[in-house]
């Protein structure tokens, strides 16, 4: 149920970044800065394990929150968040170069099938629209956002290796404060900041951030990889059903059939290589 909880809180990121009269800027900055706050006073593992080697992880998870929320100010919701959902895609490609992890036979068919749920966004036009107003850019950013945090998780990975099992929460907390510092430049100056995106603000930074992962961090211990990563991908499911609920947002059929394909192929990877014995 923790787990679920916080697939369902990651869920409504797409959804509420559109709520906001602010800029995907400042939604980002003050989202992250609240974040690190509510992280760093409710998360006593996210003070500590705070090394150097953290920091080029923590710097691509950074880069992931922001791309992200300006990826969800510029296109719809699915497409945001099923492009961001092709991370594990780069992580096989980036094994054998940064982690010197071979690509097994079984992998070549995934990385198909995600290419080939990729390939279906850009099959025909996004129509343009109040929540969507620059298809094609916001696209290229969930693109960017995958890619990024394929990094970091190949980068928590890494760091794992180096004896920083314990750092990952720090690492998201580190991430969220060096998001905020980096975005609050283009963040300012705040001309107006209504009840509404106060809000908005409040509930991303506690809720959708700080809350989601506490479930995770309690719920992660006591559930195994595979289920964990079922009952996670509870969030690229319900994000497109917040947003149009939320905002009357419709997604292409062509973004529902490439999400669909890079869901379906992730959990069928990560089912057969529970079922691989070990080497």
């Amino acid at each position: 149920m923790l787990l679920i909880s916080a697939a369902l809180l990651f869920s409504t990121g797409g959804a509420v970044f559109k709520a906001a009269s602010l800029t995907g800027w400042q939604v980002a900055s003050f989202r992250s800065g609240l974040a690190a706050l509510v992280l760093l006073a409710a998360l006593p593992n996210a003070r500590r394990h705070w090394h150097w080697r953290m920091l080029p992880v923590a710097a691509t998870y950074a880069a992931t929150l922001i791309l992200f929320v300006l990826a969800n100010r510029l296109t719809t919701s699915a497409n945001a968040i099923f492009l961001q959902a092709t991370a594990p895609l780069y992580v096989l490609l980036l094994g054998p170069i940064l982690l010197h992890e071979r690509i097994r036979r079984a992998d070549l068919f995934y990385i198909l099938a995600v290419a080939a749920g990729l390939a279906l966004f850009f099959v025909g036009r996004d129509p343009v629209a109040a929540t969507a107003p620059d298809p094609p850019r916001g696209n290229l950013l969930a693109l960017a956002s995958g890619v990024t945090f394929a990094l970091m998780l190949v980068g928590l990975r890494w760091h794992g290796r180096q004896g920083g099992a314990d750092s990952g929460i720090a690492t998201v907390a580190a991430g969220n404060l060096l998001a905020f510092v980096a975005a609050l430049p283009m963040a300012l100056p705040l001309h107006t900041f209504a009840v509404r995106d106060a809000a908005v603000i409040l509930y991303l930074g506690t809720a959708q951030v700080g809350l989601a992962y506490w479930c995770l961090t309690r719920a992660i211990r006591h559930v195994p990889a595979f289920e964990a990563t079922t009952m996670l991908q509870l969030e690229p499911a319900m994000s497109p059903v917040w947003t149009w609920l939320a905002h009357g947002e419709r997604p292409t059929t062509w973004a529902l059939a490439g999400g669909a394909v890079i869901v379906s192929a992730t959990l069928l990877n990560t089912w057969w290589g529970r079922r691989r014995p070990s080497t």
